[in-house]
């Protein structure tokens, strides 16, 4: 029998398949402690404090870098970069370069067995669909120089014609209101509308779908695609978004809004699908000469950004949260992962009905080095929220909605409403890959003693 190994049920496999990954995480941990105790003895405490003076060290360059411009900066980018090899050195000299090396390995390994094995006893609910007929006419806007001209290069606009879609292609040469092309589609009635673009052109589109209460379809063929990513969809073959159209399940995700200070046809601000940024950032995409040069205005800008000497000065509240002076705010459109470094930019769910809020406040390189080694304090807040407040010292705060720059009233107000869009997807689609938890020990402890007992059928302490 093909899982005859586990009686057939797969839940119990499940369950076995977490034990041994708890077991080996236990396994792992201890052999990388054992490993630098007995090759390194006393001294594996010194090893220990070396790497994270190292660590320190270069997370200090790294903030001078960003925080001062002349000499300092050059002095702060050769100790970033020295440090490690300084660290790498002092073991070698010592001998116990190797013991390092494996038993770095060993932690990694535990580190990684032990979150997937606490992956599948904490992933959350999957928004619920349900099938969906296709549309009568939809009608779809396309950038064709969004992503480089994917929408030439996989023939976009030629493939969803064929399926009976209306197109509208934009001309670079003459820029058009999206959301008003949009709205007069669903007066003249479309059933269906959709945006092969980037972010922000898809945020305005799908304001008007929310607002007039029909399905919305996401063509990932813009640069970074992370609504698309979100959703599930196939990043590099835009091509198959189109099968919505023929095959297609519904969902219902929510939106945020920002008043942008100036009424929308929509009545009800601003519509983002992945988020609103605040401070640093915003102000730097704000300047003309970003475009032209990204590197080179971020690093003119930033010391005066980071140090306060320009830029506003922010105060956020986040329900019943206040934080004082963040020099970076990012609200999104439901929370990004944070106990996860390989999916950092994602987010696990679409319809959690909060706002995700992050802000980072970093005044020295102490503060730096504590927030690149990961420790929870004042230099990164995270929170989730129903409603956002933005106020400033000044009577406009620069933001960038979906990459858009804008320039907004302050006091800001970003909120959440929760299922206002429903979007149309592909039946067969990539998914959006489980997040894996932050590493707990003692979980990971109990999983491997309880777990198998649980699959023989017994209770549990």
């Amino acid at each position: 029998m093909e899982d005859g190994g586990c009686g057939g049920i797969g839940g119990r496999c499940d369950r076995v398949d977490r034990r041994w990954a708890a077991r080996l995480a236990l396994a792992a941990g201890t052999a990388a402690v054992l490993v630098l105790l007995v090759f390194a003895g006393l001294r594996s405490i010194a090893l220990v404090g070396v790497g994270l003076a190292g660590l320190a060290a270069t997370a200090a360059g790294l903030w001078w870098v960003l925080a001062h411009t002349g000499a300092i900066r050059v002095l702060a980018l050769l100790l970033a970069a020295a440090a490690p090899v300084a660290v790498l050195v002092l073991y070698a000299l010592a001998g116990l370069l190797w013991v390092v090396l494996v038993s770095v390995a060993l932690w990694t390994l535990a580190v990684s067995t032990g979150r997937t094995a606490l992956a599948h006893d904490t992933g959350p609910a999957r928004t619920p669909e349900r099938p969906a007929a296709p549309p009568g006419r939809p009608f779809l806007i396309m950038n064709p120089r969004s992503g480089g001209g994917k929408v030439g290069r996989f023939r976009l606009a030629g493939r969803a014609r064929a399926l009976g879609a209306e197109v509208v292609v934009l001309d670079p040469e003459h820029p058009q209101d999206v959301a008003e092309l949009a709205r007069r589609a669903v007066d003249d009635g479309a059933d269906l509308l959709g945006v092969a673009g980037g972010d922000g052109t898809q945020a305005l589109v799908a304001g008007v779908a929310a607002q007039r209460g029909v399905p919305f379809v996401v063509i990932s063929a813009g640069t970074r695609n992370h609504f698309a990513m979100d959703l599930g969809l196939d990043r590099a073959d835009p091509s198959a978004c189109l099968q919505a159209l023929t095959d297609g399940v519904e969902l219902r995700v929510d939106l945020g809004f920002i008043d942008v200070g100036v009424p929308t046809p929509e009545g009800r601000g601003r519509v983002f699908v992945n988020n609103a940024s605040f401070g640093a950032y915003a102000t730097v995409v704000q300047s003309p000469a970003y475009r032209d040069d990204k590197a080179r205005t971020t690093l003119q800008m930033l010391p005066d950004l980071l140090t306060h000497h320009s830029g506003p000065r922010l105060t956020v509240r986040a329900d019943a949260m206040t934080v004082e002076g963040p020099q970076a705010v990012l609200v999104s459109n439901n929370p990004y992962r944070m106990g996860d470094p390989a999916g950092l930019g994602r987010r696990d769910r679409l319809d959690s009905g909060v706002l995700g809020v992050l802000g980072v406040k970093v005044d020295n390189a102490v503060q730096a080095a504590a927030m690149l080694r990961g420790s929870h304090g004042p230099e990164l807040t995270s929170t989730a929220a129903r409603e956002v407040v933005v106020d400033a010292d000044v009577p406009a705060i620069p933001v960038g909605v979906d990459g858009e720059a804008l320039s907004v009233p302050a006091p800001v107000r970003c909120w959440i409403e929760p299922g206002a869009l429903r979007v149309r997807l592909p039946r067969h689609r990539p998914g959006v890959p489980r997040g894996k938890p932050p590493m707990d020990w003692r979980r990971v402890r109990r999983l491997a003693v309880t777990v198998g007992r649980t699959a023989a059928g017994r209770t549990t302490g």
